[in-house]
């Protein structure tokens, strides 16, 4: 290189507006976090993950599938959209899968938007939102959570426009774990245009103890209304990458036409069709989280009053500008929490003796 080209400067590759734009955060590594403490391990609630291993017959499942792992997986993901129709009771040509629940988000933006459509979200809600958005070309609408920490369905009803094209209702919310009850829900679909597709993202239906809460699949008489799942969560495929939808026929062959071809592996098949089996394990370990979420809200709330109810499989402290010097304080005792800015900070439940951890670190931190 010239000493003239060394000093020119650099040429703009990607687009400037993604400079802008927040990287998503994962979990921290507890590896990572252990050995700077020096401690033997160091516990991670961060990623919302369930701590209870894969269920039972999964291991083998996916074992078994790696054999295969030099052919190409089934495209269409046939038989695990067939076990999720029967399951589920809805028809197999409504269902789409993908890489988890956010890269169907995803997909369905890019399917409904063009470049300047708007999409429209609670904020603060699921992180992914705002980049799936702009990574689509169209424009994020976000109306500020209600007081409770939850959707104000209200306001966000008042806040499409006929470039609204796409709307998503995180039910229960990630980070705040707040829920949406059947009556705003009904109400708020009723106020929305016909041609607006509402998306229910329900990655934490399973941990649902609210009687009140629909469940989204109930409403896919709408046309206008998609539903999200993921097989991350309740069902401990996390690591598999495995999530799917249901909506109109023609929304989820758009889907299927749009997504990332073979991105559901046979190893996450496998692994899918496996753990469908074991929905009564599946459940008895949803028991015993929300058991641990109720005691660990009860237990925080005396030091901070306005924890909200959690539906999801973790809990929301709402501490403004303490979020991110009470996540450093938790890490310096051993415990990974996860801390948004100037917001709150989200804690996975985890084991009794993980939960027991974070609560005397976040005892420390509040008194």
């Amino acid at each position: 290189m010239t000493d003239s080209g060394r000093h020119q400067p650099a040429l703009r590759l990607t687009r400037a507006d993604l400079d802008a734009l927040p990287n998503y955060v994962p979990g921290r590594s507890p590896a990572d976090l252990a050995r700077e403490l020096g401690l033997p391990e160091a516990i991670k609630l961060a990623s919302n993950e369930v701590p209870y291993g894969p269920l039972p017959g999964v291991v083998e499942a996916v074992t078994e599938a790696v054999t295969t792992s030099h052919r190409y997986p089934d495209m269409g993901v046939v038989a695990l959209r067939d076990a999720l129709a029967q399951r589920y009771g809805v028809d197999a040509d409504r269902i789409a899968t993908g890489c988890g629940s956010v890269a169907l988000a995803e997909h369905l933006v890019r399917a409904t938007c063009l470049p300047g459509d708007e999409v429209l979200y609670s904020w603060r809600s699921f992180e992914a939102y705002p980049i799936i958005a702009a990574t689509s070309g169209a424009t994020s609408v976000r109306v500020p959570n209600d007081a409770g920490h939850g959707h104000d369905l209200a306001a966000m009803a008042a806040a499409v426009t006929d470039r609204t094209r796409m709307i998503l209702v995180c039910n229960p919310n990630n980070p705040t774990g707040t829920a949406v009850r059947r009556v705003e829900l009904d109400r708020f679909l009723d106020a929305v245009p016909d041609d607006v597709l509402v998306v229910i993202d329900e990655a934490y239906r399973e941990f649902v103890t609210d009687a009140e809460v629909p469940d989204g699949l109930d409403y896919l008489n709408r046309p206008n209304v998609a539903v999200l799942r993921t097989l991350s969560k309740a069902w401990g495929l996390a690591g598999l990458r495995i999530g799917w939808l249901v909506a109109q026929p023609v929304v989820a062959a758009a889907i299927r036409k749009v997504v990332t071809p073979f991105s559901t592996s046979t190893a996450a098949q496998a692994g899918a069709l496996a753990a469908l089996t074991q929905a009564g394990e599946m459940e008895r370990r949803c028991a015993l989280v929300v058991a641990e979420r109720d005691r660990v809200t009860e237990a925080l709330r005396k030091f901070v009053p306005d924890v909200p109810t959690s539906q999801a499989n973790f809990v929301w402290l709402p501490l403004g500008d303490r979020a991110v010097a009470f996540g450093k304080a938790c890490e310096a005792r051993g415990v990974i929490v996860r801390p948004f800015a100037g917001d709150g900070v989200r804690v996975t439940i985890g084991t009794p003796t993980e939960n027991d951890a974070f609560l005397t670190a976040a005892e420390a931190a509040l008194t």
